[in-house]
């Protein structure tokens, strides 16, 4: 009797431990390591919406189109998928003169919500210039700023970020994330919807523009010889928004090339000066914006470069002669420009310039400030601005898109993510014998 109780008791526990099992596979989407469970192949997704815009007094009338597009790899199979939204103007017949953008914003790693929704799309979240924006409930206006007027938008999201996903195998498709993350795979997924989106929505004609922001502009100079050499896409042109073309002589990341690059610290000092002046921290403010800007990139590109190439063979007098006019065209002190031995990088310039109120300023947006997390620290530990903006822009953005462009229900968007671990930093040039390392932001 004690080993039918026995056996009695281990059939249930394993009826009970095999319903868990398929309660748990349904709620994941069934039992993936089943044939008869096996997970459908992913499809592009989209939904139509309209509406309009008014810009310079005119209004614009528009189909909006929100989804997303599969990305294959040579053998066809799925590896990730982009999401987009795209606007076109309605009414136009004859396409082939229509221009068609291409937008996008940089990071690596970073949607183009920034751009979409604070910039270019035809609805803008209003947020502080400047200055703080208020906590929630936030406001979407009419953007008399969007570019529909010149042409038709499509807004897409690198992959992994936005609705955008790496398809792996449990979500039918192969990829993984060496895939899409580097410089020539980014690039190559990029030319790849580009190519698709033409293709699908009959716009090989129309005149076509390519428009990066940050690393979006990196992006831009290897996606246009893609698609012009590789896939045969002529473009009409190609526009740059804060171009970061060489990091090398970014004044964020002097630590890239210690010792060579002292042209990254000509370049930003005249971006130093107009963010003194407009926080008025000056010793002399002058009243001529422009014309003060001019005399410090005179100076940058004379004096101060010459006496940053000397290193440390720049003898005590001139060190000091050049601080002291730095200090003249930044309000950082003296004796801190010597220390520094002339050199200040965007971080210690955004924590330093209002050291004394224990306060930083932005580094995408320099009129913004905010409480210095450490006043004691060396360099700015967030920046002011991504705080005022971030929120407001997501928070609009996840009911515009659901509410009004009827897309994403039940999905999750994703304004950024960290691709770093994953990024190939080689890339391979136009007519280099083999890939070389680059050097990601």
């Amino acid at each position: 009797m004690k080993r039918s109780l026995v056996v009695s008791c281990l059939f249930l526990a394993l009826t009970v431990a095999t319903a868990a099992y398929a309660d748990d596979a349904h709620e994941k989407g069934g039992d993936k390591s089943s044939p008869a469970a096996k997970v459908a192949a992913p499809k592009d997704q989209s939904a139509v919406s309209h509406g309009s815009v008014r810009v310079g007094g005119q209004t614009i009338n528009y189909t909006a189109t929100a989804g997303t597009l599969i990305l294959k790899n040579k053998d066809e199979k799925p590896i990730a998928s982009m999401s987009y939204v795209a606007y076109v103007k309605s009414g136009v017949k004859d396409t082939d003169h229509r221009p068609i953008t291409f937008l996008y914003n940089g990071g690596p790693g970073s949607s183009t919500i920034w751009l979409h929704m604070l910039a270019f799309g035809p609805q803008r979240v209003e947020v502080g210039s400047g200055t703080t924006t208020p906590p929630a409930p936030y406001r979407l206006v009419n953007n008399d700023q969007s570019l529909l007027d010149a042409s038709d938008l499509v807004f897409i999201d690198a992959p992994g970020t936005g609705f955008g996903r790496v398809l792996d195998k449990d979500d039918g498709g192969v990829g993984k994330g060496k895939d899409v993350y580097g410089f020539d795979e980014d690039a190559h997924a990029f030319a790849q919807f580009i190519t698709r989106y033409l293709t699908l929505n009959n716009r090989w004609n129309s005149p076509k523009f390519l428009f990066g922001e940050s690393y979006g502009t990196t992006r831009s100079a290897m996606l246009a010889n893609i698609l012009e050499n590789d896939d045969s896409v002529g473009l009409n042109g190609v526009m740059l928004l804060s171009a970061i073309l060489s990091y090398d002589i970014s004044v964020d990341f002097p630590q890239v090339s210690p010792g060579t690059n002292n042209i990254s610290y000509a370049m930003g000092l005249p971006s130093y000066a107009a963010t003194a002046w407009y926080h008025h921290k000056l010793p002399q403010q002058p009243a001529d914006l422009p014309a003060f800007l001019q005399q410090v990139e005179h100076f940058a590109t004379t004096d101060y470069l010459q006496a940053l190439m000397q290193g440390s063979q720049t003898d005590a007098a001139t060190m000091q002669k050049i601080a002291e006019q730095l200090h003249q065209y930044t309000g950082l002190p003296t004796a801190y420009i010597v220390k520094a031995k002339l050199r200040v990088s965007g971080g210690q310039f955004a924590h330093e310039l209002l050291g004394a109120d224990d306060n930083v300023t932005g580094r995408l947006d320099s009129r913004y400030s905010g409480p210095a997390l450490d006043p004691m620290a060396e360099e700015a530990g967030y920046d002011p601005m991504d705080s005022s903006i971030d929120a407001p822009t997501v928070a609009e953005f996840n009911g515009y898109v659901r509410n009004t462009l009827k897309f994403g229900e039940g999905m999750i968007y994703k304004p950024q993510i960290d691709v770093f671990k994953d990024w190939d930093t080689k890339h391979q040039p136009p007519g280099a014998p083999s890939r070389c390392r680059s050097r990601p932001t």
